[in-house]
């Protein structure tokens, strides 16, 4: 059965589950239109997030996705490390006060026992892996399980466990890096590449994503040999994205010659590998990119928080992090409809 048929889909166009951008809004108008909407649910409190899930339900009758962030129980509830003495002198610059939580990050555990609790017909999981326990009791509640891979060892990691498909996350992608395998960082791969070399390794069902923007670019990586098309940073500029108003002007931007569309992959805002649009933050303290200079991922994510929230909160573009795909400069303001309809006059 082809993923088409198995997800119930009109179109084989998901978007892209970024965690701060996904609307109940977004998600419905893309399943309604024949997609896979998608929830970033990494960043996500379980009470909201049960909330999210029933607003959604409320919104279509079609299949959506939920997605979540692997975390152990050990990452995300450890500060070992101190904030770094470059941030810690631009926070004293700029009278930024600084308080941390308790914890980096939310427990996965009580995420994940959302989707027991309250069952979505996809769930996608980016950052690790899950068990293979886990996978079954998903299946066993009716909801389909993907992993995420920027690595074909670790799309193979995710058939052998029984996942029903594996999101390959080429080097091209917007936002965090999905894989967890050193493999997966210190070679990143471009999505064509990264489709071959799965296909050669497993044969689980591949979606695409990196870099792509249109109904040709979809029909490409279909032809390379995925089914599906996962699609995000052309969604951030549609009106039910819910990114802030400063970032995509700045998406935008750089798709009118106004600012530079170059992008840069980058652990200096969360500890982990992500990809976004070329900023002050980023020239100012590259030197400090190495990874013994940084705390890991989610510390520096928690540590960063106060910078990016006093950006936003003072329209300045140059110390949030822009997450953005190599296709940027391809983005348009534009309805997420209007979008949905433009990708699939192409295929």
């Amino acid at each position: 059965m082809t993923l088409l048929n198995a997800f119930d889909l009109t179109y084989p166009i998901v978007q892209a589950p970024m965690a701060g951008a996904t609307t109940p809004e977004l998600i419905a108008a893309v399943s309604n239109f024949g997609g896979l909407g998608s929830l970033g649910a990494g960043m996500t409190a379980p009470d909201v997030l049960n909330s999210q899930i029933n607003t959604i339900k409320s919104l279509t009758d079609r299949p959506f996705m939920t997605n979540l962030m692997v975390l152990s129980e050990h990452e995300s509830n450890t500060f070992d490390t101190s904030i770094p003495n470059w941030l810690s002198q631009y926070y004293e610059k700029n009278n930024i006060e600084v308080a941390l939580p308790e914890r980096p990050a939310l427990s996965f555990a009580e995420q994940l026992q959302v989707l027991y609790d309250n069952p979505v017909p996809v769930a996608s999981f980016t950052f690790g892996i899950i068990s293979a326990e886990q996978v079954q009791r998903l299946q066993s509640l009716g909801t389909r399980v993907i992993g995420t891979a920027n690595h074909p060892l670790e799309a193979k990691a995710w058939a052998e466990i029984g996942a029903d498909a594996v999101c390959v996350q080429g080097v091209e992608a917007g936002g965090h890096r999905g894989g967890w395998l050193p493999q997966s960082a210190n070679d990143p791969l471009g999505l064509l590449t990264l489709i071959s070399q799965t296909r050669a390794c497993t044969d689980i069902p591949l979606i695409a994503a990196g870099g792509i923007m249109n109904g040709q670019a979809i029909k490409a990586v279909q032809t390379a040999g995925a089914e599906l098309a996962q699609i995000g940073t052309a969604f951030l500029t549609t009106d039910k994205c819910g990114i802030n108003d400063i970032y995509k002007k700045a998406l935008l931007d750089a798709s009118q010659d106004k600012r530079s569309a170059e992008t840069r992959l980058t652990r200096l805002f969360s500890g982990k590998q992500a990809r976004g649009l070329l900023n002050d933050y980023l020239r100012d303290f590259g030197q400090f990119e190495s990874a013994h200079e940084l705390p890991p991922y989610p510390q520096l994510n928690a540590m960063t928080k106060f910078m990016r929230t006093h950006a936003s909160k003072g329209s300045d573009a140059e110390h949030q992090s822009l997450w953005a795909g190599q296709g940027v400069a391809l983005v348009r303001q534009e309805s997420t409809i209007e979008l949905l309809e433009r990708l699939v006059r192409d295929l």
